[in-house]
């Protein structure tokens, strides 16, 4: 006498994908935009400077890096616009320093997918 065993399947995936339920919404449209946002180098090298120095003048980026002012200024608007950075006028200059809860959430949105 033969015993036959018999697992029956239907309806559920082998690996179990069909019980993840992925977030969609405003946030991963927002995460995507500030992971874009960093995925230059020149752009990183613009928030690693403002960084160090805890707020810079756009005045003190340009020459620092060898690109044109129009090339360090589109950089920062992607920057800022991603929520990266913060920008104040004073005068004829404009100040930036770096938003850190911004740039900590992206740190903890990387994390939360590992």
């Amino acid at each position: 006498m033969t015993t036959e065993l018999r697992v029956e399947t239907v309806g559920v995936p082998c690996c179990g994908i069909a019980e993840i339920k992925p977030d969609v919404g405003e946030h991963l449209v927002h995460s995507a935009a500030l992971f874009k946002a960093l995925s230059d180098p020149t752009r990183l090298r613009i928030l690693k400077a403002i960084s160090l120095v805890s707020e810079a003048c756009e005045c003190n980026i340009v020459p620092s890096f060898g690109l044109s002012q129009p090339t360090i200024s589109y950089h920062i608007k992607i920057l800022r616009e991603a929520g990266l950075i913060r920008s104040e006028r004073r005068g004829q200059w404009v100040y930036h320093r770096v938003d850190q809860k911004t740039l900590l959430g992206a740190v903890r949105d990387l994390t939360d997918m590992a």
